[in-house]
C-alpha cells in the first residue's frame, strides 16, 4: 500500500527543521492553523508522475494556472501528523519555466488571525519578505530559512479553492 512518505519520503525532518526556526524566532503559531505542505520538483514530467502517484492517496481538489503553470492542491486520505497537528493539504506545483527548485518540500503555510500587518507588527524582529501582501487572493507574507520558507495568511487553502479561486 502507498503511503506519503512512500511517494515523497517523511517530512518530518523538514518540520523540525522549520519548527525549529520559527521558535528560535520566538514566532507563536500554537494558535495558528497550519494549512498545507508544499513539495516542490525539478521537471514538468516528476510533476505529472508525482500528480498520477499521490492521486493514490489523496483526492485532487484543484489543478490551477498560477503564474504560467499548474498547481495541484491534494486532499491526503491519512492526515500527516507532526506533534500535535494533523496536516490535511498537499500542493504540488510544476516548475516555474527558467526556475530551479530542488525536489523536496519546500515551505508551510499558516493561517493568522490578525491582519498582517499587525502580525508584521507583533513579530518586529523579523524581516518578512512581503511582497505577496498585494496578492488579490490570500495575500502573504514569508520568511525564508535557507532552502525553505513558511508562508502566512489569513485563510486556509481549502477555503480559497472553494471561495475565492
Amino acid at each position: 500500500m502507498k503511503t506519503l512518505e512512500s511517494i515523497l519520503g517523511s517530512p518530518t525532518a523538514f518540520l523540525n527543521d522549520l519548527f525549529e526556526n520559527l521558535n528560535k524566532d520566538k514566532i507563536n503559531i500554537s494558535e495558528c492553523e497550519l494549512d498545507h505542505l508544499c513539495y516542490r520538483v525539478e521537471t514538468v514530467e516528476r510533476y505529472q508522475q508525482l500528480k498520477k502517484e499521490i492521486t493514490s492517496i489523496a483526492t485532487l481538489l484543484t489543478e490551477s494556472p498560477i503564474n504560467k503553470r499548474p498547481i495541484a492542491t491534494f486532499e491526503l486520505d491519512e492526515p500527516i501528523k507532526y506533534q500535535s497537528r494533523q496536516i490535511h493539504l498537499l500542493e504540488l506545483p510544476s516548475p516555474k519555466e527558467n526556475s530551479f527548485y530542488k525536489e523536496g518540500f519546500e515551505h508551510i503555510e499558516f493561517v493568522v488571525k490578525q491582519s498582517l500587518p499587525d502580525w508584521i507588527n507583533l513579530h518586529q524582529n523579523i524581516n518578512f519578505d512581503t511582497k505577496g501582501i498585494t496578492k488579490k487572493i490570500n495575500p502573504e507574507i514569508r520568511i525564508s530559512y535557507g532552502a525553505y520558507s513558511v508562508k502566512f495568511h489569513n485563510f486556509n487553502l481549502a477555503y480559497v479553492i472553494k471561495y475565492l479561486d
